[in-house]
């Protein structure tokens, strides 16, 4: 038993990535391959979402009674 559950869960998973894969293909055909290519050559890592980080801290004083000015 614990065998037969061993080979559907590698089944699923071959699946799955075969899925992921296919997944990937079509994601660059629709965007022809130009956002794959940014991440790729690094384009965004030195991009930071000061947004985030803003609307956070504005929360965190709403929630203190301050002003987020």
């Amino acid at each position: 038993m614990a065998e037969s559950a061993k080979t559907v869960a590698e089944r699923a998973e071959e699946r799955l990535e075969e899925v992921a894969e296919n997944v990937r293909q079509r994601f660059d055909r629709v965007t022809r391959g130009g956002f794959t290519d940014k991440i790729r050559e690094g384009r965004f890592l030195d991009q930071v979402d000061h947004g985030v980080d803003r609307a956070r801290d504005d929360e965190r004083r709403r929630k203190q009674g301050g002003s987020t000015g």
